[in-house]
């Protein structure tokens, strides 16, 4: 089962982290929806974080492990929101069990095929060797000749943590990446339909939503509506997130148009 962290009381809010993230990096957001009356959920997806390791790592499986997780919570109606590869995860999982969703927001990725590009963050972490048991000092060090911005190094840094009395190691499950880093890129498979009320928010300054991804997506989320925050990167929730925040419990509050008459 995945780990996460449930605060509030009102309607089951999953919130789902990026690649190489986790909970925590949720965590002040959390509380802000806490206090605008949801039950907030936020996951540590597979061999991210707390959650548990395994050889398997796909977008499928990720999808299912959330699907069980909402089966063991008895969470039949749930609103969900992914950044990066948790958007990617929830799109997926709303496509493949929309009778569980109501409404989707898809934080700064979007449906379509998108190249490896994490070559050097990878190589700052494997060239971490844990083995003579290196300070936190020592590990910030050596990343920070592959990862020279200051904010990713840190985010990348809160996965250190103490596996015993003077031993670090990182949370994420470092090898399986290694060895499927193409899955992390893969497109939603065509075909896949979420006809329900959906919200992608892109970062101004992130190029990984387009104008000219607009249609690719309608044709998956029919019911997509856009935004954007200026000036943010693709960590959009943390670098703004005040109106991440505004533009996300506006979306949710929001009551669908009843056109009958």
């Amino acid at each position: 089962m995945l780990y996460s962290k449930i605060e509030g009381e009102g309607k089951p809010f999953i919130i789902m982290h990026g690649f190489l993230g986790m909970s925590d990096n949720w965590k002040t957001l959390a509380g802000q929806y806490v206090e605008a009356g949801f039950q907030v959920h936020i996951l540590d997806l597979r061999n991210h974080g707390r959650s548990f390791h395994s050889d398997e790592w796909s977008y499928e499986e990720m999808v299912q492990d959330v699907f069980e997780y909402c089966q063991a919570n008895q969470l039949n109606k749930i609103d969900i929101l992914g950044h990066s590869m948790g958007g990617k995860v929830a799109m997926l999982f709303a496509t493949t069990h929309p009778e569980i969703v109501d409404k989707l927001i898809v934080a700064d990725i979007g449906p379509r095929f998108y190249k490896q590009h994490h070559q050097d963050i990878l190589a700052g972490l494997n060239a971490v060797d844990f083995s003579v048991k290196p300070s936190r000092n020592d590990v910030e060090a050596i990343v920070a000749q592959y990862v020279p911005d200051f904010g990713t190094r840190q985010f990348l840094l809160k996965n250190l943590y103490w596996k015993e009395p003077g031993q670090l190691a990182f949370r994420f499950n470092l090898e399986v990446f290694n060895n499927n880093l193409d899955a992390i890129g893969k497109a939603l498979p065509d075909g896949l339909v979420f006809e329900k009320e959906t919200l992608f928010i892109r970062g101004g300054a992130s190029g990984y939503i387009a104008d000219a991804d607009f249609d690719d997506i309608r044709q998956h989320f029919p019911k997509a509506k856009f935004e954007t925050i200026p000036n943010a990167g693709h960590w959009l929730h943390a670098e703004n997130p005040k109106m991440f925040f505004e533009l996300t419990t506006e979306f949710l509050k929001e009551q669908p148009i009843n056109k009958g008459y």
